[in-house]
């Protein structure tokens, strides 16, 4: 089967992993398809949906009401006797709807990416009643492209992730109007789960601590990390403005002043908020915010099944299939491509890198391509896109991302011999590579408390149960199930290496941090897949390159949907990087192509 013959079922296959709607009658005195407390209260459809019992595709009004009978998140979260507080967690204040309907069973949103036996208080049964004015919907990816309605927007954009954000948020104070569209049930995409930071050179933070970082130089590891497959303009691009992209993020009130050190980099590049808290929920919230203080029009529930085109070369809008509202048209001046990429495709992912399929994807539910062949099919060119990233350190059997951040903080990766076998800062397929080549293919994660203390992203994995901790090396040893001897031996060396600041056995070439006490810390950590550095072919300006070599006419896109930036390796901290820069050159140049066509 060739791969044009296989993405129609691949893209059938990745719908698939998005709930069916559930088509709705208009009968306002039912109450007997409720679920749970709902229907032993004999709550009324009116009660939920309001007179007009219309629900839009983000589900405004029904939200509201969950929040004016149940109360908001913070209250809710003060209430929950779990150990994880769903209420209360890196996915911030989302729909309630995205886990909790009147009609069926709760299921917590969480469960897409973790595995928490959580008891919903109330959560109620499964759908009991057999009457025919609830039916299940067809999966989205049928072609079923009549439209009910016609909008017209500026700027539409394609996915609410990191650059679909700053896309918009750019697009918008140029003077577009713009309306983001989210296929999945809440915004955030793979940016939501970003543990480490922004990768940016000679910026002002760094200035400060007399670092006197250069562009070229993140250029040069940037290039020799992607093995010299990047496309070195669009390296040069990301590396030259990305101290504005720092401070474009300050500007819209984030965080950015922790520095600490990733992997294939040479000093210490990484911008993360204070005390190591992970980037991707910290800017998320920053972007909803700045979003909804613009009265950004963001829909969820909301995917995008074709992109439009005049066939004579221009992108003329987009058509959506909403949950609730069926297959609509939305006539647009610029099309912004930010979908994402597809490490959480496994049939894609195993048709391009079939020894891949079966390992665990850190990634978010809707990371699963379509962005990349709906842009493809009205002409765009897609490049590496067999070059899949494998992250060296998730947790165990979970999807659990350890970020880098952690090695970058000082921590040590020994193997189940209690034993060091590679540099923690080389570049990522590397230390995978390392790591796969050991018997188990799993090695453990090893630190000490001043490590613990300095990324609080560590007490995260220590409510999810990824740490075993002791009070001495050789407790830790014994839990590890590696020789006490030698993972003591192993811990000294280190910490000579530490105070001599230089590393004899593994040229690391940063050492923050000894491992020491008064505890002691292992994770156990696995290779599993995080990055798609393939997608549709862009150039410095942000525009879709088509197959015949130049741009399409209205045509742009941004972060993991694109190809080229990355080469066959991305380095940590460049994802975020990406969708900051070129996000804002696609919003920046999308409302500045409307102005000209005037």
């Amino acid at each position: 089967m060739t791969r044009k013959t296989m993405v129609p079922a691949l893209l059938l296959t990745a719908a698939l992993l998005i709930a069916a709607s559930i088509a709705w009658g208009a009968d306002s005195s039912k109450s007997s398809f409720l679920s749970g407390v709902h229907k032993k209260n004999n709550v009324t459809c009116a009660d939920c949906h309001g007179k007009s019992l219309a629900v839009d595709d983000s589900e405004t009004a029904l939200n509201k009401n969950c929040r004016g009978c149940h109360g908001g998140f913070e209250e809710l979260a003060a209430k929950t006797k779990e150990h994880i507080n769903p209420h209360k967690s890196h996915l911030g204040d989302t729909n309630c709807t995205a886990c909790h309907k009147g009609h069926v069973a709760s299921k917590a949103y969480c469960n897409y990416c973790h595995s928490f036996a959580m008891k919903i208080p109330a959560m109620g049964t499964e759908q009991e009643s057999s009457d025919k004015k609830w039916v299940q919907e067809s999966a989205p990816g049928k072609k079923e492209l009549k439209s009910t309605r016609v909008e017209s927007a500026d700027v539409v954009v394609i996915g609410a992730g990191g650059s679909g954000y700053v896309a918009s948020i750019t697009a918008h104070d140029a003077g577009a109007k713009v309306i983001l569209l989210e296929k999945m049930p809440i915004t955030g995409g793979n940016s939501m789960l970003a543990a480490g930071g922004i990768n940016a050179a000679r910026t002002r933070y760094q200035e400060r601590l007399g670092m006197h970082d250069d562009p070229a130089e993140m250029v040069k590891e940037t290039m020799k990390g992607g093995r010299d497959k990047n496309d070195p303009e669009l390296v040069k691009v990301l590396a030259y403005k990305s101290a504005d992209a720092v401070d474009f993020l300050v500007s819209l009130g984030a965080d950015m002043t922790d520095l600490v050190r990733s992997g294939g980099v040479a000093v210490d590049r990484t911008h993360r908020p204070v005390g190591g808290a992970a980037v991707g929920p910290h800017l998320i919230k920053v972007y909803r915010d700045n979003a909804a203080k613009r009265n950004i029009d963001v829909r969820v529930n909301s995917e995008v099944v074709q992109i439009l085109s005049d066939g004579k070369g221009r992108v003329t809008g987009v058509q959506v299939k909403g949950k609730h509202s069926g297959v609509y048209t939305i006539n647009a001046k610029a099309v912004i491509d930010t979908a994402g990429g597809f490490a959480a495709n496994n049939e894609l992912v195993g048709f391009y890198k079939p020894q891949f399929k079966e390992t665990a994807s850190s990634n978010q539910p809707g990371a699963t391509g379509e962005g990349m062949f709906l842009a493809e099919k009205i002409g765009a060119k897609l490049i590496d896109m067999e070059q899949i990233q494998i992250h060296p350190t998730m947790g165990g059997d979970t999807k659990v991302l350890v970020s880098e951040t952690v090695r970058g903080s000082g921590a040590i990766l020994v193997n189940h011999a209690g034993k060091r076998f590679v540099n923690e800062l080389t570049t990522r397929d590397k230390a995978s590579a390392a790591i796969l080549a050991q018997p188990e293919k799993s090695a453990f994660l090893v630190l000490g408390e001043g490590i613990r203390k300095s990324n609080v992203q560590i007490d995260g994995y220590i409510a999810l149960g990824l740490v075993q901790e002791a009070d001495s090396v050789a407790g830790l040893a014994a839990k590890m199930g590696v020789p006490a001897d030698v993972l003591t031996a192993t811990v000294v060396a280190y910490n000579k290496a530490f105070e001599a600041k230089k590393d004899p056995e593994f040229q690391r070439q940063d050492i923050p941090r000894p491992v020491d006490g008064p505890k002691y810390y292992a994770i156990w950590v696995k290779p599993g897949r995080h990055h798609t550095m393939g997608g549709v072919k862009i150039n410095t300006e942000a525009q879709v390159i088509g197959k015949d070599g130049k741009p399409i006419a209205g045509f742009y896109a941004a972060g993991e949907v694109t190809g080229g930036v990355h080469g066959w390796n991305r380095l940590g901290g460049n994802a975020i990087t990406d969708t900051v820069v070129f996000g804002r050159i696609a919003g920046s140049n999308a409302a500045s192509f409307i102005k000209n066509e005037k």
